[in-house]
């Protein structure tokens, strides 16, 4: 049968199997996990907002906001509450449910917490589901968060552990593991994924998943982002990744995390509908919505809405998406690239 349950035994080379099977093999099986899943046809909407720009202390090497570039991009204050409630309410009037909060910080710092987590309840007040990343959390900051509401917390880390220090200086893997285990102490849902294109080969694709399916239990949020080139950056002459490798990333994560959402990210912009439409195919089941994400710009209503349509999909609630259509007639027995085998 399909896979219903998480593992949590996965091996690199269990991965890498899966990463490197024929694509309509792969695609196939992430499509009868996610069947046996999640609810066929649906998209849950995700809306992100940049609540604090510019100026942060990382050094990231694909970053607008970082401090250590010159981008261009101005650095703002922290928005006020009645600005974010508002984006919130436009976003829930758009069909997101979910609505993720963006901040650039190094780390969360004790006198913006109070400010963090009123907008938590303000949004959560609105009906929405909460999401932050305002970068490194402490113990008490997370379990405050979870008192004012918050849902989920995202933290990527960005790539595989041998790839990591390439691309960022300023932050340890352990750092953002660190992070990541104080917010699921607290109770707070893990969003955490990667992003593709930075120049990584594909072992540390295989290398970054391998890390998530790790984590105990799995993330309920993976979201798999494809670079957006920004001048100024280091990672700015980046060479594009292939769309069939986003959705190679995606299948596999649809696999390996059958519970969790899988999110078409960040990139969007730059891909074709068809390009699209191959990356919900593989098993991504949420997109994020609105004209622009943190710094960079996102499809919009109007392609996002055409999109669906061509591919006869509909977006729904988490908790439609989230519920799984019995199939009509039984699905044939199949083993898995990476199942364990019976002996």
């Amino acid at each position: 049968m399909p896979q219903t349950d998480p593992r949590h035994d996965w091996t690199r080379e269990d991965i890498a199997a899966l990463y490197e099977a024929p694509l309509d093999t792969l695609i196939g099986q992430a499509l009868a996990v996610k069947a046996a899943n999640w609810a066929d046809g649906k998209v849950q909407k995700s809306q992100l907002l940049s609540i604090k720009t510019g100026g942060c202390a990382e050094d990231c090497g694909y970053c607008a906001q970082s401090a250590h570039f010159d981008t261009g991009l101005k650095a703002e204050k922290l928005m006020p509450l009645d600005d974010v409630v508002a984006a919130a309410r436009e976003a829930k009037a758009g069909g997101a449910d979910r609505f993720c909060m963006g901040a650039a910080w190094r780390s969360l710092k004790d006198r913006d917490l109070p400010k963090i987590a009123a907008m938590v309840s303000a949004v959560k007040a609105e009906g929405l589901e909460t999401c932050v990343t305002a970068g490194m959390l402490e113990q008490d900051q997370a379990k405050a968060l979870k008192e004012a509401g918050l849902d989920y917390y995202n933290h990527n880390l960005d790539t595989s552990r041998e790839y990591y220090s390439t691309v960022v200086s300023t932050r340890t893997y352990e750092d953002r593991l660190e992070t990541l285990a104080y917010c699921r102490e607290a109770g707070i849902n893990l969003c955490v994924g990667g992003i593709l294109g930075m120049g990584e080969g594909r072992e540390d694709r295989i290398g970054l998943i391998h890390e998530l399916s790790k984590l105990d239990p799995h993330p309920e949020s993976v979201p798999v982002n494809m670079l957006v080139p920004i001048e100024g950056t280091p990672l700015g002459d980046s060479p594009p990744v292939s769309i069939v490798e986003m959705a190679r990333a995606l299948a596999v994560c649809r696999i390996v995390f059958p519970k969790s959402w899988i999110r078409l990210a960040a990139g969007r912009e730059a891909m074709t509908e068809e390009g699209q439409a191959l990356c919900l195919l593989a098993g991504a089941n949420s997109i994020f919505v609105g004209d622009r994400l943190l710094t960079t710009d996102n499809p919009g209503e109007t392609r996002d809405e055409a999109l669906l349509k061509a591919m006869g999909f509909e977006h729904a609630s988490k908790e439609e998406t989230a519920t799984a259509a019995t199939p009509a007639t039984p699905v044939r027995r199949h083993t898995l690239i990476g199942e364990p085998q019976s002996v």
